[in-house]
């Protein structure tokens, strides 16, 4: 796909050769002007934005003066704290940064699809399935952590030893149907959204389509509210010790 933004221009010029040939050595065939998407450059810009909005919280903390990134950064941090602790429980702590940068990642890429002429890198489906994978493995990785891999195994098989190779089958048959629900949950919503604000902003004065701007900042805080809680619902499944 040709490159339509600035940022990915610049990219594909200081990066492009090595990302192609990379891209091309495992079969996915590229040129240097291609190699890197507009989806990716905005996911890139996004993580770097983040990256540096927590090196600015990190070197200014203050307890008595909090700037206003801190007291954000605070924010959030009670907010999803609170409901990982709803949801995972009291051992929450050790997955709150993952969570955390799960939802802002998904947030800001959502969001960026609210200013005109961007398209929100989540409605290019190689997102939401790059975020459902690293989900995936997340959870089950912490899960045999916790249990072990004997005691993680057991959840697959459920209370009824007789019952056990079916129910077995059904939760890894269930387990790969995750990444295909948070998958297409995202990638759905974030596309229909950003398509009918392309429409509205593309056939009528900028009045109405201001609201359907402001339903798309609505659908983008709910979409990534909810990848987050389906996160959390998992980890509190896959780390429990109840079998």
């Amino acid at each position: 796909m040709q490159a339509s933004l600035g940022i990915t221009h610049l990219l594909n010029n200081v990066l492009g050769g090595p990302v192609a040939s990379l891209q091309n050595a495992v079969g996915i065939h590229s040129t240097p002007a291609t190699a890197i998407t507009d989806a990716f450059a905005l996911e890139l810009l996004v993580a770097g934005c983040l990256i540096l909005f927590f090196v600015v919280v990190r070197a200014s903390l203050s307890v008595e003066s909090p700037n206003p990134a801190q007291q954000v950064a605070e924010m959030v941090h009670e907010a999803i704290g609170g409901q990982a602790e709803q949801i995972i429980g009291h051992g929450y702590v050790p997955f709150q940064s993952f969570v955390t940068c799960i939802f802002l990642f998904v947030l800001l890429n959502n969001l960026l699809g609210a200013i005109p002429g961007i398209p929100a890198p989540t409605t290019q489906v190689s997102v939401p399935l790059g975020l459902a994978l690293l989900t995936f493995l997340y959870y089950n990785f912490y899960g045999i952590r916790v249990n072990g891999p004997i005691g993680y195994l057991k959840q697959f098989a459920g209370p009824i030893w007789w019952m056990a190779p079916l129910l077995f089958i059904i939760e890894v048959i269930s387990h790969l149907a995750r990444i295909l629900s948070l998958t297409v949950r995202l990638y759905a919503n974030m596309f229909a959204s950003d398509l009918v604000t392309l429409v509205f902003f593309s056939l009528v004065p900028i009045a109405v389509p201001a609201i359907f701007l402001g339903l798309h900042v609505a659908v983008s805080v709910i979409q990534a509210f909810v990848f987050m809680l389906l996160t959390m619902i998992y980890l509190s499944l896959a780390v429990s010790h109840e079998h």
